[in-house]
């Protein structure tokens, strides 16, 4: 009998739990954010993961929100989290809870773990903590503090909570050991006193409690089974066990999984939010942004962003992922489903001289080769045209096979045309070209068997509309902004946008809609932004044609 196969160390754990019937067959998870800023593409990982795991396993997933600092949080982000979450295509059902729920459980815990001598009110303020704490090579020692009788710590922790002490003039510490070699279990703090409005609360509280007091209970209130987090907190587990342990209450199970990390990016919610504090980017949903409001924003789907983590695997090692792989999951769900169009990005007019003036017709271009079902749509055809500028060169080398004086290309869904002649204006900056047609031609092709090797993409000078195109590079100019001496500022692209005013689209994308993708021709993926309005129409580079991750594949 062949030993059983797992997707990953995750899966074999659960199922072994599953064997032994520990959590009496269930499997419920959590996707706790903090509302203190948007999701990135990391949470999209553990996202994935959460969800994705109860699914298998036909059980539960809750999104909670951890929303223990006031300070930092704001009912914006909490409404951003929930769209992004179901724009993923998950859904919690009935269970979307909040950490500020069960504030009153939690205090009702801390005060069982003072009567049990575990837990004692502090004065010494966050600095003389961090010093009396210790380090790695040297123990920390005890607080002054620590010694206060229980019957003292009860009425102070009571006066705590009805606001009669002014913000950091006390805290409320687990009672564990100072010498401990896990720094985390030196008697850490539970809670703080904060004197500010809660987003679900209002001023009830004037106390809250800290990220490792309350993430056990509400896992444990939640009955959640396996606790799935990051790395990071690998060194908190025997603490989230100890809490647990000393209160005598359900207990999940803590797995920890690496994050994910990107190339040429900085998903730090901290450094994320300085980008958009000190406006090195236009907010959250900037479309240069990691978050998933941006890469949405930007033409993102949530099927392509599911495929990436999928790819990514789920480890217990950090690595970094390359950027490349992210495009070559967009560029793959977008070729199957976005339709092909003809967009001019630095237009060069061209008059088909031979072409009548007063003629126009509709030619047949086929919406996606990859998908027959797709159909055809009309797009117009007159004398006078646009093609990209950089399609033609005066003086062209031998292996350009695109337009220059004398040359013959072939038009996406058109005609042959041959440059006869070049107009400039008094600067010698080409203005106009002059070429002919062959009638014999439509569609792109002849029957005489000529060869035209060039095919340029058009757009209709009478019919064409105008738009901006919003055209995006990474973000930092380094690999990892991180390994900078200096602040990871330093490594912004001030490149990163450019903005191309004067395009030509064909006609049909008057029509475009928020949330559809669309492929121009030789140019890549675009999608209209929000920023649209009226007859201003704004496109967003969603991804170049250029697949570097599939040449990195091949060459392994």
């Amino acid at each position: 009998m062949s030993e059983k196969t797992y997707s990953n160390f995750i899966e074999e754990i659960i199922e072994k739990d599953l064997d032994k019937n520990i959590y009496d067959g269930r499997v419920h998870t959590r996707f706790p954010p903090e509302p203190n800023g948007y999701l990135h593409i990391g949470h999209a990982k553990s996202i994935c993961l959460n969800f994705g795991t109860a699914q298998k396993y036909n059980g539960k997933c809750n999104l909670r929100f951890d929303d223990t600092n006031p300070q930092k949080e704001d009912k914006e982000y909490v409404n951003s989290i929930i769209e992004d979450v179901k724009w993923l295509g998950f859904d919690w059902g009935d269970r979307l809870f909040y950490a500020s729920l069960y504030f009153d459980k939690m205090y009702e815990y801390a005060v069982q773990l003072i009567k049990k001598g575990k837990a004692y009110v502090c004065d010494l303020t966050a600095e003389e903590i961090r010093e009396y704490r210790g380090t790695l090579t040297k123990p920390g020692k005890d607080s002054p503090y620590r010694n206060r009788s229980i019957e003292e710590n009860l009425e102070l922790f009571e006066r705590m909570k009805n606001g009669e002490f002014a913000d950091g003039s006390k805290t409320l510490r687990a009672k564990i050991d100072m010498s401990h070699p896990n720094l985390n279990m030196r008697d850490p703090v539970m809670y703080r006193i904060v004197h500010t409005p809660h987003h679900k609360t209002g001023s009830k509280w004037s106390i809250y409690p800290t990220y490792d007091w309350a993430h056990c209970l509400e896992d444990s209130i939640e009955c959640i089974t396996h606790s799935l987090c990051t790395l990071e907190f690998a060194d908190h587990k025997i603490l989230y066990d100890w809490f647990l342990e000393q209160l005598g209450i359900y207990h999940p199970k803590q797995i920890e999984f690496a994050r994910l990390n990107l190339t040429y990016t900085v998903l730090s919610k901290r450094k994320l939010t300085r980008l958009v504090n000190e406006k090195y980017v236009q907010g959250w949903d900037d479309p240069r942004m990691p978050t998933i409001a941006g890469l949405r924003r930007r033409g993102y789907t949530p099927e392509s962003i599911r495929d990436f983590v999928e790819k990514t695997g789920i480890t217990r090692s950090d690595s970094v992922v390359d950027y490349a792989l992210l495009e070559h999951c967009i560029r793959d769900d977008l070729n199957k489903k976005a339709q092909r169009v003809m967009a001019v990005l630095d237009p060069l007019k061209v008059v088909i001289t031979n072409y009548p003036q007063d003629k126009t017709e509709e030619l047949d271009a086929e919406n996606n080769p990859e998908n027959p079902n797709d159909g055809y749509r009309k797009v117009p055809f007159c004398s006078e045209i646009y093609i990209e500028r950089e399609d033609f060169k005066e003086d062209a080398p031998k292996k350009f096979f695109r337009l220059s004086p004398g040359k013959e290309v072939r038009l996406k869904h058109a005609y042959y045309i041959t440059c006869n002649e070049v107009i400039k204006d008094k600067n010698g900056n080409i203005t106009e070209l002059r070429c002919t047609y062959d009638p014999q031609s439509k569609g792109g092709w002849t029957d005489d068997g000529r060869k035209v090797k060039g095919t340029l993409h058009w757009v209709s000078a009478k019919h064409c509309i105008d738009a901006k195109v919003r055209l995006y590079s990474h973000m930092f100019t380094k690999e990892n902004p991180d390994d900078a001496e200096d602040d990871f500022l330093d490594n912004f692209n001030q490149e990163s946008l450019l903005v191309l005013k004067n395009c030509k689209l064909e006609p049909s994308l008057k029509d475009a809609k928020f949330g559809t993708s669309y492929q121009f021709l030789r140019k890549g993926y675009f999608c209209l932004d929000k920023d649209s309005h009226n007859n201003n129409l704004v496109f967003n580079q969603t991804v170049t044609l250029k697949d570097t991750w599939s040449k990195i594949v091949k060459k392994k």
